[in-house]
């Protein structure tokens, strides 16, 4: 099977224990983790073959990062390993009405810094058949930005399915141009968009034009604003407090709106990476079945799964998944 490729920046993430507060915590539990990468992991333990491709720093902590992806399968063979720092961001996890809390610190780092010129996308994209990547990665720099457009324009030359999350990061932005001025082209290559009613206004500034003020005239507008866009994907949130969720996945195909049922999600333990765990169970389950329903599903199992492990990325294996979309949620002791 050919392989999923990711491009993003990696993170060490440190997490105050048991649910500390920042002000009160002596210690931080230490992972990795990025938006895209998380999907190359996830892909790479529900038996996708999936590489990522980023720049680590040339030290310790750029090889224990990079040695937790292999340690999950997925395929380092495009890290660079260049520069002098490891970007690093804090979460405080919230707990029934208080918010979990994120604090970035992240400025200048090797992927920051970035050469566009030392990705060979072709060579990249060889044995390939998918190119995700998401909206943080042009808004971390200019070089960065300029990587993901070569990316896509390969991606699209050698023919490969394009997906994009546009997520939009409002602080990220800093480098000089707005997200308005990099996102439409980036995104004018891709085939499946990921996109929010706030992302769509922060991106594209397109906005609901019916009565209802409906995602579908949101989703209309974006396959008319980019004719090369197949689909149009997001999750719906329903925010009882921060430690219960509820969840379902949705998708304009151009002629209807494809829904999935709503999976409640009590207990939370980390909700971060939701998303991207949500778009590795659609994008593996794509390629399987060839079927937007059943990847809608298996989106959001894989998400609601991933809101009960702890970390950035979903550790949940294909079995659990599937058990989710036949709609077993009993969390039933097994043996």
């Amino acid at each position: 099977m050919k392989k999923v490729i990711t491009f993003g920046e990696v993170l060490m993430r440190l997490t105050t224990p048991n649910f500390a507060r920042f002000s009160q915590s002596d210690a931080f539990d230490i992972n990795f983790g990025g938006g895209e990468a998380n999907v190359s992991s996830s892909l790479a333990i529900m038996g996708i073959p999936a590489s990522h491709v980023t720049v680590f720093p040339d030290n310790d902590l750029g090889y224990a990062a990079r040695t937790t992806y292999l340690k999950y399968g997925v395929g380092t063979e495009f890290m660079q390993m260049k520069g002098n720092r490891l970007g690093i961001y804090f979460v405080e996890n919230g707990a029934a009405m208080r918010p979990s809390k994120v604090i970035y610190d992240r400025f200048d780092s090797a992927f920051a810094l970035l050469n566009p010129a030392d990705f060979d996308w072709e060579t990249i994209f060889a044995d390939a058949q998918w190119f995700h990547f998401t909206g943080i990665s042009p808004a971390i720099s200019a070089s960065a930005a300029e990587a993901c457009l070569q990316a896509v324009k390969v991606a699209r030359r050698m023919e490969l399915t394009i997906s994009a999350d546009v997520g939009y990061r409002k602080n990220l932005w800093q480098w000089g141009k707005k997200p308005s001025e990099v996102m439409p082209e980036l995104i004018s290559y891709c085939d499946i968009i990921i996109c929010s009613k706030g992302d769509a206004n922060d991106m594209f500034g397109i906005t609901s034009n019916d009565e209802k003020g409906s995602f579908k005239s949101i989703c209309q507008q974006i396959l008319t604003q980019f004719p090369q866009a197949k689909f149009v994907l997001n999750t719906k949130r329903g925010q009882i407090s921060a430690s219960h969720n509820t969840l379902s996945g949705q998708c304009w195909n151009g002629t209807e709106m494809i829904k999935t049922k709503t999976i409640d999600i009590p207990n939370i333990i980390d909700r971060i990476g939701g998303g991207d765990a949500f778009m590795a169970g659609f994008i593996y389950a794509y390629i399987t079945f060839q079927d937007i329903q059943k990847a809608l599903e298996y989106g959001v199992a894989a998400s609601a799964l991933k809101h009960t492990v702890e970390g950035d990325f979903n550790l949940a294996t294909l079995q659990e998944i599937e058990m989710v979309v036949k709609g077993d949620v009993s969390g039933k002791l097994k043996r």
